[in-house]
């Protein structure tokens, strides 16, 4: 582990004759484990006839898990306490009046969308025990139009679902009523704004009604928007916020590809670990929530940096300050993040790396900034300093035009720059600062030492931030060496910054997975992100603090039963798929009778 994690300091160096490098060519030994998360991967050719039928049952097992979730969510789902669109229906309203049957519903969806995405996984990494563990490229994988249709399939259901597993787009309508009324979200909660009885402030969760917006003005104005168009209808907002949430996954699935590319990784690999990840479908689809938008504009930002950074045409034009047609692309790609840092600030970060590959194309190394005499160093680094500085003035230049222009533009101002912290009253079992204090002062409490967990927490957090920005610059000095790709040294950077978060949510782990998901390939980065995303996919159920145990147990336990007769039916050959088959006149193939 501390390997991977660049902790551990390597011999002497050497170059590729096995030569020892002179200290003063040393790049030191930031990131060296860290990048053996990456190997470059082989395109190879599609699927075969057999493998393809198979794909199609797949299909149709995960598509089936997303309509029995949206059936259950009517019942689970984080429906608004007012407006509620099915009530009284006769049919729809069912699962609301039958929340055992619904909670079984949900729960045995979500394990049959998550095993499904796993069976598919066969097509896009390869086989677990073959290809995945030894970090070898499978011999045929899905196409690309097959990897976005059955991403479209699984998702189809859930557009027409309500909110689940999440109640943050009813704190998204509200402050957007807010700021519709030209009030200031930063300032005035939904309580104070709207007031508690209004139909938005009813639905929005306890712990947010008297907080006020943490999120980029950039969101609060298309939530403005929004608001403009669908007025108080509750069910028109939450649709339209939706639509916002898919446009956001388009641009994932429009950038992350390219960016695999760009890295030597399969596309179809990139998409179905990132874009067809559980937690993308359940949480930034189901849930809605602005993670979606944010990463979405960040890659496509980051892909239109590469695009001018890593091209052979200059950035300037000859003879002139003046940005050349790849210049203006690298603005644009810079604009984009800046702007997705208006929807959620933790994008900002992706400029930080943007700022290393523009300073390495202007000449800035690692080697000239280490291990130089006193006297020499500057007529060595001189270089270096003067690229890694014209290339953060320039990218400083367009954050700061950007960011006042939205702040400034959207009449919203700067006050989100004193909101950052207000996720600070969540004490989330996910962030390792808000473990350690909440378990460190459980322990005290009992010892007998009092309740100080809010005063470990004032301690605990700032402290966790602080190692975290150590690890980042870190990461920022391997990508500068070389050692690691801008993209994979942002992911690993995004990891960190989800470690120590002081609140983490399950969505979270998204910021890492996806910019990742388009560079790492070996075994031990793609077996543990599987793992964790199906395990959190499931863990994380759409129940209530006043959900007993025993209905949990039986929801559970209901939904796991009817995972395995949905598998029996799908994928094995029972005797009246042999009689189907037989008054068909056709007869199975071997790759018919394994085809799960």
């Amino acid at each position: 582990m501390a390997e991977y994690l660049g902790l551990r300091r390597a011999g002497p160096q050497r170059d590729n004759d096995d030569v020892e490098v002179d200290d003063t060519e040393r790049r030191g030994d930031y990131g060296r484990a860290v990048a053996r998360l990456h190997d470059d991967e082989r395109e190879v050719g599609p699927l075969n006839d057999a493998e393809n039928r198979r794909l199609f049952r797949i299909k149709l097992f995960g598509a089936t898990g997303s309509v029995l979730l949206l059936i259950g969510s009517l019942g689970t789902g984080a429906i608004p306490v007012l407006q509620n669109p099915v009530a009284g229906m006769r049919v729809l309203s069912l699962p609301s009046r039958m929340w055992s049957t619904a909670l079984t519903l949900s729960i045995g969806g979500t394990i049959m969308l998550v095993v499904a995405w796993l069976l598919i996984g066969r097509f896009a990494v390869g086989r677990f025990g073959v290809e995945v563990l030894h970090g070898r490229s499978p011999e045929r994988r899905m196409t690309r139009r097959q990897a976005d249709r059955t991403l479209m399939l699984w998702i189809a259901p859930i557009i027409v679902a309500p909110p689940l597993l999440s109640k943050d787009i009813y704190s998204y309508l509200a402050q957007s009523a807010i700021a519709f009324r030209g009030m200031d979200p930063y300032v005035i909660s939904p309580v104070r704004g709207l007031g508690v009885d209004h139909v938005l402030t009813r639905s929005v969760p306890n712990l947010w009604r008297d907080t006020p917006a943490p999120y980029g003005p950039l969101f609060l104005w298309l939530g403005k928007g929004i608001t403009a168009i669908t007025g108080e209808n509750i069910t028109a907002a939450i649709f339209l916020h939706r639509l916002l949430a898919l446009v956001g996954i388009a641009l994932i699935v429009w950038a992350l590809p390219r960016l695999a590319r760009r890295c030597g990784v399969s596309s179809v690999a990139a998409l179905w670990l990132g874009a067809m990840n559980p937690l993308v479908i359940l949480h930034l689809v189901g849930g809605i929530h602005n993670e979606a938008l944010m990463l979405g504009m960040m890659l496509v930002g980051l892909e239109l940096s590469f695009r001018a950074i890593y091209g052979e045409h200059r950035l300037r034009r000859p003879g002139s300050l003046w940005p050349s047609s790849s210049g203006w692309i690298l603005i644009a790609g810079a604009a984009v993040i800046s702007a997705s840092a208006m929807v959620k600030v933790t994008s900002m970060l992706a400029l930080g790396f943007v700022g290393i590959a523009l300073a390495q194309r202007w000449g800035a190394t690692l080697p000239a900034l280490r291990h130089a005499p006193i006297r020499q160093w500057w007529d060595r680094s001189r270089r270096s300093v003067a690229a890694l500085a014209a290339s953060a003035a320039s990218l400083a230049g367009v954050l700061g035009v950007v960011m006042v222009g939205i702040c400034v533009g959207t009449g919203l101002g700067f006050g989100w720059t004193s909101t950052l912290s207000t996720g600070d009253v969540v004490r989330s079992w996910m962030s390792m600062p808000t473990l350690l204090s909440v378990t460190t002062g459980r322990i005290g409490v009992t010892l007998g030492l009092g309740d100080q967990t809010q005063a470990i927490l004032e301690v605990g957090r700032p402290l966790g931030q602080l190692i975290a920005a150590a690890f980042i610059i870190r990461w920022m000095l391997a990508c500068l060496a070389g050692r690691l790709h801008p993209l994979g040294a942002l992911g690993v950077s995004m990891a960190t910054v989800v470690v120590f978060f002081p609140f983490v949510q399950a969505w979270y782990l998204l910021w890492a997975v996806i910019p990742l998901a388009a560079w790492a390939t070996r075994p031990w980065f793609r077996i543990t992100t599987i793992a964790v995303s199906a395990i959190i996919a499931i863990v994380v159920m759409p129940t209530s603090s006043n959900t007993s145990g025993v209905v949990l147990a039986q929801g559970l336990l209901a939904g796991v039963i009817m995972v395995a007769v949905m598998t029996a039916l799908f994928f094995e050959d029972l005797p009246i798929q042999r009689w189907w088959r037989a008054k068909r006149g056709r007869q199975p193939s071997r790759d018919d009778a394994h085809a799960g």
